[in-house]
């Protein structure tokens, strides 16, 4: 590195901002007035330190809002804590530090790295999940949700973490692993509060289609993970006695060969077996082992245990009689807890029917082939033609679904009906560092709502922090014991906090509207600031916060307090910063310091780099040689305009045509005006922030071209390019920009001055760089005017020196040309 720019750069860094901080340069007015740009990123978890990836998911966003702000839009860019969690509470259980403590301390780290990296925040509206200014509204929004019947309390088999100690919603199972830790995740049958997602279901996938400005990837796996599934629920009824088991399933056409049919070990249909007979005391027995299993095994295994449990049911579309089986891989909380076995098409039936020696009927075959080969090694799940299924038999499967179907509604035994893989979300959590729900729990009246004006309900500071025994809100009598708000009897809290999601599931309107006390947000504002226009996360929240946010959003305007029914416009998932081509990570030990880089290279560098190296959709593999390279490239702007400043600052800016006909101050002007206008593409349309700082090298070596041959009256053409540099660098490197704006006479911050506008006269080439061939080979090129004529072209192409050793003494037999692109020769 230089001593000359590098000695400076912490210096000018610091200056500007200060200088911004001075100015309130990145405040958001209340309401904009015009245009406005709600630029946002994931808030982040306070860690204690930032990583590269949130370096780069953050110089992504603040390049977009500092590009809007130029372009005349009032930007919103606001920045927050998503402080809730498990990571504070076992730091509270390790090192022996209240979780407030330790949050607040991380809080105050990191914010100081954002502002040492120069990020454009509107501080003013900064939240955070653990205040009780904020958690008191995700209680609110609870009590709202109790009252219309979307927050309620089940007793389900749900998923458990034995390292963290509670419960995971579906979408927080990763393989059979915790999305946090990593453990082993186990099931349990607990009583949980849910939110209904199931109200929404319908309308999350439907709008799906709306957000065509979101990744496809995020789409497709938002819809896979609702599951849609449209089929039909067929009754089979009891071979004696009344009752019956309803089936849903998506493949009527397979019926045929459904051989037995299995249910959850809770079934209603099991009340059927006398208790105190043999048949009772066996699924007695299975029930206790199966409840122990289901303690022991992982979410990922797929248990093959079952028992014959003696009653038997009539198919109603054959008439044959089928036995009843439970087994504890079917699910009471999953559909009708029951299902229809067709061992021959269904690869989980066909491994549980080997198991235990059931018989295996194949109904489908392939359109243009024979019957599966008996006996069969696996399902054959594929559709295909149906046989052995009466008078259906040669009909297509879909053809045989719909006429199966038909035939079942009217003879009363199937009807349709469309089911959702996404359930209900589970939000209980057994921790202490989360928002309380704010229910009372009376031996006379239930479960009771705490009164809106009693909120929040304030987590206690004088907790136990062991780490055994479940949540310390349960051990800690000054929070759970109070009086019944309807009897006045002695009750209970509930002990159990929400999932943190609910604080990430609707953040962003309430930096809308931040220092409201007497709401989560006025709707007005939240409506002047909405949608928000580009949102940045990575996609590992597609089925996680992206769903639960969405959801919220349609809850908020269900309750009249948002008028929309999707909060984000524009998605953008930025991939993840690898180091010898892995995620970073402290357990991997190849964590580039963020501090680390600044202290060497400066904020721009850093920030520079994180934009320069990859398109941001796509990972970026760390490059300490790229670094440096991003370094050099400010350095030689640096080092070329800084020492010419003053005499720029004070030369006349170019008349709008001039340098006109002077091939240098042409090229020169041409370069800026083409460079503005890519830039400007790159970023407003395509979002693409590499490919600017490639522009901006090359208008760098254009304008180290023009001075190395620095004539009298070249400072109006010099002037304008620097200028245009320094303002074109500001969403990228923000603190050089603000550098050589100032030193270049601008008067103001660089930040405030209008995008520069590219002038369509310099946007025209004169001149093309036309590609000629020799027999489809690429033997040179030319610079030629745009309008050049064939006989012209080949002309200079014969005329070229270096071309000559291609065509000397070689007849022309056929010409190819493209006026402007490509010239072909063919030559004997």
């Amino acid at each position: 590195m230089s001593d000359e720019y590098r000695d400076q750069v912490a210096a000018i860094e610091a200056r500007w901002q200060e200088r911004w901080s001075q100015a309130n340069a990145f405040a958001a007015p209340e309401r904009p007035g015009g245009a406005k740009y709600y630029c946002l990123e994931m808030l982040p978890y306070p860690s204690g330190r930032l990583h590269m990836g949130h370096v780069r998911n953050y110089s992504i966003g603040d390049a977009v809002a500092r590009f809007r702000r130029m372009r005349g839009d009032a930007v919103l860019h606001p920045m927050g804590w998503d402080s809730f969690g498990m990571p504070a509470e076992n730091a509270a259980i390790q090192r022996g530090i209240h979780p407030a403590r330790w949050t607040t301390d991380n809080i105050a780290a990191m914010s100081k790295q954002l502002r040492t990296l120069g990020f454009s925040y509107d501080w003013s509206r900064e939240v955070a999940a653990h205040r009780p200014d904020y958690y008191r509204w995700n209680q609110w929004f609870f009590l709202k949700m109790l009252d219309r019947g979307l927050a309620y309390r089940s007793r389900r088999e749900v998923n458990w973490c034995d390292s963290c100690e509670t419960v995971l919603a579906n979408e927080q199972v990763e393989s059979g692993r915790c999305w946090r830790c990593d453990s082993v995740v186990v099931r349990r049958e607990l009583e949980q509060w849910f939110l209904r997602l199931s109200a929404y279901t319908e309308e999350l996938l439907a709008d799906l289609k709306r957000l065509d400005a979101w990744p496809e990837a995020v789409r497709t796996i938002q819809e896979n993970w609702n599951g849609r599934s449209e089929g039909a629920i067929v009754r089979f009824a009891l071979e004696t006695g009344t009752g019956g088991i309803d089936i849903f399933t998506t493949r009527l056409d397979t019926i045929y060969g459904a051989t037995f049919c299995v249910v959850a070990p809770e079934h209603p249909v099991l009340d059927a077996i006398d208790p105190h007979g043999a048949a009772g005391k066996r699924l007695a027995d299975f029930r206790a082992a199966a409840a122990a299993r289901r303690h022991a095994e992982t979410v990922a295994e797929a248990g093959k245990e079952g028992i014959d449990t003696g009653l038997r049911v009539v198919n109603p579309y054959n008439g044959a009689s089928i036995p009843v089986w439970t087994g504890d891989f079917v699910l009471m909380g999953y559909g009708t807890g029951a299902i229809m076995a067709v061992p021959a098409h269904d690869q989980r039936d066909f491994e549980f029917a080997t198991a235990h020696g059931l018989p295996i009927r194949p109904v489908i075959r392939a359109a243009a082939g024979e019957p599966p080969p008996q006996p069969q090694t696996a399902a054959t799940t594929e559709d295909g033609v149906v046989f052995n299924s009466g008078v259906y038999d040669g009909r297509t499967s879909a053809a045989a679904r719909d006429a199966m179907r038909d035939a079942g509604m009217t003879q009363g035994f199937a009807r349709a009906s469309v089911q959702y893989r996404l359930l209900d979300w589970g939000i209980s959590r057994q921790r202490y560092w989360g928002t309380p729900i704010p229910v009372i729990h009376c031996p006379d009246d239930g479960v009771v709502p705490v009164s809106e004006k009693d909120l929040p309900v304030l987590l206690p500071e004088d907790v136990p922090f062991t780490g055994k025994g479940g949540s310390p809100l349960a051990q800690t009598a000054s929070f759970l014991n109070v009086a019944c708000p309807r009897c006045g009897k002695p009750a209970r809290r509930e002990t159990d906090t929400m999932d943190t999601f609910v604080d990430s599931s609707w953040y962003f309107y309430r930096y809308c509207d931040a220092k409201n006390a007497e709401a989560a947000f006025a709707p007005e504002k939240v409506g002047a600031w909405f949608p928000i226009d580009l949102y940045i996360g990575g996609i590992n929240q597609a089925h996680l916060h992206l769903i639960y946010c969405r959801f919220f959003t349609k809850v908020l305007r269900d309750l009249g307090l948002v008028t929309l029914g999707e909060p984000v416009t524009r998605l953008l998932c930025q991939g993840m910063v690898l180091k010898n081509g892995t995620a970073m990570s402290k357990s991997k030990g190849n964590v580039v310091d963020p501090d680390d880089m600044i202290t060497r290279y400066g904020a721009d560098t850093t920030r520079l780099f994180t934009l320069f190296a990859a398109p941001p959709e796509k990972d970026l593999e760390w490059n300490e040689q790229g670094v440096e390279g991003c370094y050099r490239f400010l350095e030689k702007v640096w080092r070329l305009l800084a020492p010419r400043a003053a005499a720029l600052a004070s030369a006349s800016d170019p008349g709008p045509k001039e340098g006109h006909g002077e091939a240098r101050r042409e090229a020169l002007r041409r370069k800026t005006h083409q460079t503005i206008a890519r830039i400007t593409v790159d970023i407003e349309r395509r979002l693409h922030l590499n490919t600017p700082v490639s522009s901006l090298m090359e208008l760098l070596n254009q304008m180290q071209e023009f001075v190395r041959a620095e004539a009298p009256g070249d400072a109006p053409c010099l002037r304008e390019a620097a200028r245009t540099k320094a303002l074109l660098l500001q969403p990228l490197a923000p603190h050089i920009s603000e550098e050589l704006w100032s030193l270049l006479g601008g008067g103001d911050l660089a930040l405030r001055q209008p995008w520069p506008a590219a002038d369509p006269f310099w946007l025209v080439e004169e001149e093309i760089e036309l590609v000629v061939q020799v027999n489809g080979r690429v033997r040179g090129h030319l610079r030629v005017a745009r309008d050049l004529g064939e006989a012209d072209a080949v002309a200079l192409a014969r005329a070229d020196a270096r071309l000559a050793a291609h065509l000397e003494g070689r007849a022309t037999r056929k010409i190819v040309y493209l006026p402007g692109r490509l010239l072909n020769l063919v030559v004997g």
